[in-house]
């Protein structure tokens, strides 16, 4: 991800590349990985989700999508991306 989108946070990069990894799919597991605190996770979890890079299996689990790892790879920039109006 070259630049982030206004609403990204700077840690939303490291969030999404360790939801890339199969056993990563929770907040908790964002915070075992030593990227940020749970809370913060599950917060920007939630605002990746609205913006279509994370889909939302059930509370508190969730997985990246297509786009979440298109973003990653470069191939969408994030400022183009709109929140879903959940």
């Amino acid at each position: 991800m070259d630049e982030l989108a206004e609403w990204m946070d700077p840690i939303d990069e490291e969030i999404l590349e360790v939801m890339c990894e199969t056993h990563v799919f929770a907040p908790e597991h964002v915070d075992q990985e030593d990227v940020c605190r749970a809370p913060k996770a599950a917060h920007r979890c939630r605002e990746l989700t609205k913006h279509g890079l994370l889909t939302k299996q059930m509370t508190g689990v969730y997985d990246i999508t297509d786009l979440g790892r298109q973003v990653l790879d470069g191939e969408v920039a994030p400022s183009e991306l709109e929140a879903s109006e959940e």
